[in-house]
């Protein structure tokens, strides 16, 4: 049997390396971001029971797509998913309930921004089931919250995690840095402040500017002055690393810190190439069937996804099987985002190949990654490189 048959056959069962995963995109927001391209919509006036009926009717559908699978985790993302009633909520995840045999640890994260939430809300959400949230906070200061078209102020997104801390068992809120004019002292006090808020899990993201967006056609007209330089954004990258490790938050991939144990389950299952079921309007997901490791996509237009559903039963799409070579390239690059890095022999079994070690050599030398039995690891200067890195990896 020769290596790429040898590989294709490792490939069928390689999710199991990561778990099975429930994403639900909902799409509406209260205010389209101007940095932001996910797939949003603003909406003043959504039919919640047709929307319940839809999403019932997509995962009854993925549900047989994935028969006997065990769910480990379930996801709210979006949009802004605490615009949904509490009792949408409750419904969708009975409904996963009957749908999958689910872990007895189940990962159930809801998305929320800190202007649409309230006491009620969030104890609806803890009884439909929730029992992680994440909250986009974004900024510590109202100036930088503003010009990033947020529309809560600083007071009450910590009211909000104020309320979240005492709601649910875990926590996690993002923030957006390598903002216009700030510098390395403007962000050490903000990050200070962020990690003395004592939730488990912060996202911290650098500022991208991407085409498409309100921030992209402002850029390219030259305007959002001060932006960082590319050594200003790296030093604030070094100052985040080195202040949340300190304070027992360390980042276990990229943009992702955690104190131990409490790391994003359901993110660690995309990293880490498992399958997950991707729905809701512009949903992808990853499923393995007979035919092989094949994404999946959804409809992106709302009203349409809703048609789509309702008059065929699905909106949910497949792509043609990933080949081996191709899932292990894609395992390289999400993994080696991760603190855990990548598995050397999965690896091998899904290229039918293993890496080059002349080139894990020449970037060991430069100081980008670490080898160990097994196990291959950017370092922390290697994960802000991380492009070079992938490029000299999967060279030719």
């Amino acid at each position: 049997m020769n290596a790429l048959l040898q590989a294709n056959g490792a490939a069928e069962g390689d999710w199991r390396e990561a778990g099975f995963g429930l994403y639900l995109h909902w799409p509406f927001c209260a205010a389209k971001c101007p940095y932001c391209d996910f797939n949003s919509h603003v909406s003043g006036n959504v039919d919640q029971a047709r929307w319940r009926a839809a999403y019932r009717r997509e995962i009854t559908r993925a549900a047989e797509l994935t028969e006997g699978r065990i769910l480990g985790s379930v996801y709210f993302g979006g949009g802004t998913p605490s615009l949904m009633a509490p009792e949408l909520v409750a419904d969708i995840l009975e409904t996963v309930r009957r749908s999958w045999r689910c872990t007895n640890d189940l990962e159930v994260t809801l998305e929320a921004n800190p202007g649409s939430v309230e006491a009620g809300r969030f104890r609806g959400y803890r009884a439909a089931g929730v029992n992680r949230v994440s909250i986009g906070v974004q900024a510590l200061n109202d100036a930088d919250l503003a010009r990033l078209g947020r529309l809560h102020s600083v007071a009450e997104a910590r009211a909000a995690l104020d309320l979240a801390i005492e709601t649910f068992e875990r926590v996690s809120f993002d923030l957006i840095y390598a903002r216009q004019g700030q510098d390395e002292a403007a962000w050490r006090r903000e990050l200070d402040e962020a990690l003395a808020i004592g939730t488990d899990h912060l996202s911290l993201y650098q500022l991208t500017i991407e085409p498409g967006t309100a921030f992209g056609a402002r850029h390219a007209a030259g305007g959002l002055r001060g932006l960082p330089d590319d050594d200003t954004a790296a030093a604030l990258y070094e100052v985040t690393q080195s202040l949340c490790a300190a304070a027992g938050r360390p980042a276990y991939e990229v943009s992702n810190h955690a104190a131990p144990g409490a790391e994003s389950r359901h993110n660690l299952i995309y990293w880490n190439c498992g399958d997950y079921a991707g729905i809701g309007p512009g949903a992808h997901g990853r499923l393995t069937d007979d035919h092989g490791r094949r994404p999946t996509t959804a409809e992106p237009a709302p009203q349409r996804w809703l048609e789509l559903v309702e008059s065929n039963g699905s909106a949910m799409a497949f792509d043609r099987p990933l080949p081996a070579r191709e899932q292990a390239e894609e395992y390289l690059m999400m993994s080696l985002r991760l603190r855990d890095g990548v598995d050397t022999a999965r690896f091998e079994r899904l290229a039918g190949a293993p890496l080059d070690p002349s080139a894990i050599a020449r970037l060991e030398d430069l100081g980008l990654v670490e080898t160990a039995p097994g196990r291959l690891t950017c370092t922390q200067h290697g994960r802000l490189l991380l492009n070079a890195v992938l490029r000299e990896l999967l060279a030719d």
